[in-house]
């Protein structure tokens, strides 16, 4: 409670507004765009304490290190090695349905530098999962963030990631040149 308060007068002291509603949801994959700067993921912690959401999240192993490692796994941080891409996804289904209660939170651009295409990852385990994908942001323009829409997959790669772009465009990265473009890559409409 003292921590979720620390996070809220944080976020109004840097000049953010939370908005939207926190999703009734007991299982989804929870996408985060765009991600270009470290303070992308300090502001989606930060909101994350501020509204008491109980998500997992990614984070590169390396990072795991005395005294950080304590901080990131109260946080809800999952190890994983970004060059075992096969064994993230497996291990996120894995948990999707040995869990009641499972939000796993991910950036597609899956880096702060610019890629040609997203990260397929989300999508995977969403579809695998059978489980929604609810989509947030930081919104560097209008100062805004949070979790805005939720979708249930077509299974249709083309017609899905559309209405993502749909949602992701009018946002402002802190650093545009980094963002990078709402698609998949050609392999995953084969």
């Amino acid at each position: 409670m003292i921590l979720q308060k620390i996070a809220r007068a944080l976020l109004r002291l840097m000049g953010w507004k939370i908005v939207g509603e926190i999703p009734d949801l007991q299982k989804a994959v929870l996408i985060a765009a765009p991600h270009t700067s470290n303070w992308d993921g300090f502001l989606l912690l930060v909101y994350k304490v501020a509204v008491d959401l109980d998500v997992k999240f990614f984070a590169k192993h390396s990072l795991f290190w005395w005294p950080l490692s304590a901080i990131l796994n109260a946080l809800g941080a999952i190890p994983v090695d970004r060059n075992k891409h096969l064994g993230s996804v497996q291990h996120a289904i894995q948990k999707f349905a040995e869990e009641d209660h499972f939000l796993l939170a991910m950036a597609p651009e899956g880096t702060r530098r610019w890629k040609p295409y997203w990260r397929t990852g989300f999508y995977r385990i969403a579809m695998a999962a059978k489980v929604p994908v609810s989509m947030g942001y930081a919104d560097y323009k209008t100062k805004t963030l949070g979790l805005v829409k939720t979708i249930e997959l077509s299974g249709d790669p083309a017609q899905d990631i559309e209405v993502i772009r749909e949602f992701f465009t009018p946002i402002t990265p802190r650093r545009p040149e980094n963002m990078a473009p709402i698609e998949f890559p050609p392999s995953m409409y084969e």
